[in-house]
């Protein structure tokens, strides 16, 4: 008997360390799957964040300088042409479209980050009058939420509603960017008032070539960094090392995945002189426009001035005629 109760003593503990070590393990696989997603949650974000109006963000306090020029251009060296259509004016509290057009050769591809090519990404920077803002969704209409649908606009600082961010998003897809702008109203903001205010507007297509400390992306042109003999030209899978020779000895460029080299070994070579092509096939460009916040008030007197001179161009032509009769008729006398 007492060995009976032994032996079930010892099949009970048995199980309860089977069971306990099951749970351990499955505790320590969940946590280990848990961290897993964790970490890559906070590695991937933080990169698809640091996209190009992020760098901006971070640098300025304003995109636009003293000059005039919008800080885009300093990591996008290459020029294209942007345009933008606002209205010549507009009411207040009212709803319009701010479009950013960008064009470009939509067959052509960019260097992408790992040197392949692959389509380009365009974005736009907007910066309306103080006051103006993009207007809430319950101000749209269904038109308009088809134009701007899976569009993000994101304010370029707090307290900057009137500064608009749009991208990096896909350049096939939007072609041109709508831009869904709520205008103010000065009679309920005393700060703001009526009349003419200038809108600038930045416009980007492709990757930048310079990152903001100052280093060059894969999509820039590379020159060699001294004077000399091209001694070897070793491809790797993330860059090329290609070897100068010169006077003092070795130097070694290293040229990221992405740009073609384009010398050969024994070339001669001078400092600052192309050793890749240029992959660019983008570029950033701005443009200036004026709108109008016209005073309604201001439209119902100029529609009062127009029917006062229209009464008094009849009141003449009838009082020029009355003249005439009674000129007639003297000379009838």
């Amino acid at each position: 008997m007492k060995r009976f109760l032994f032996t079930r003593g010892l099949t009970e503990l048995r199980d309860r360390f089977s069971a306990a070590t099951q749970a351990m393990i499955r505790t320590a696989i969940s946590s280990t799957v848990l961290a897993a997603v964790i970490l890559s949650a906070n590695w991937i974000l933080p990169q698809s964040a640091a996209a190009y109006p992020f760098w901006a963000q971070e640098a300025y306090e304003t995109p636009r300088e003293a000059t005039g020029r919008i800080v885009c251009a300093n990591c996008h060296l290459a020029e294209k042409l942007t345009k933008v259509e606002v209205p010549q004016s507009v009411m207040p509290d009212t709803v319009f479209e701010a479009v950013v057009k960008l064009p470009y050769d939509h067959s052509a591809r960019q260097v992408t980050g790992a040197g392949d090519p692959g389509p380009l990404n365009v974005g736009a920077v907007l910066m309306l009058p103080e006051g103006f803002k993009i207007a809430p969704e319950d101000r749209m209409s269904e038109e308009m939420k088809e134009k701007t649908e899976g569009l993000f606009f994101q304010s370029y600082a707090e307290g900057k509603d009137n500064v608009v961010i749009v991208g990096p998003i896909d350049g096939d897809e939007y072609p041109e960017i709508v831009f869904p702008v709520l205008s103010p109203d000065p009679k309920a903001d005393k700060g703001l008032h009526f009349g003419k205010y200038p809108v600038h507007v930045g416009g980007n297509r492709g990757r930048g070539q310079v990152y903001p400390t100052g280093d060059k992306s894969n999509n820039a042109l590379y020159t060699a960094s001294t004077a000399g003999t091209i001694a070897a030209i070793a491809p790797g899978e993330y860059s090329t090392e290609v070897t100068i020779s010169t006077d003092s000895g070795d130097v070694v460029d290293s040229i990221p995945a992405g740009p073609q080299v384009i010398v050969e070994v024994g070339q001669a070579v001078a400092a600052g002189e192309a050793i890749t092509n240029d992959p660019n096939v983008g570029g950033f460009g701005q443009v200036d426009a004026e709108i109008v916040l016209q005073d309604p008030m201001r439209v119902v007197w100029l529609l009062v001035f127009f029917v006062g001179v229209m009464v008094a161009q009849v009141l003449l032509a009838l009082k020029k005629k009355q003249v005439e009769k009674v000129q007639l008729a003297e000379m009838n006398f």
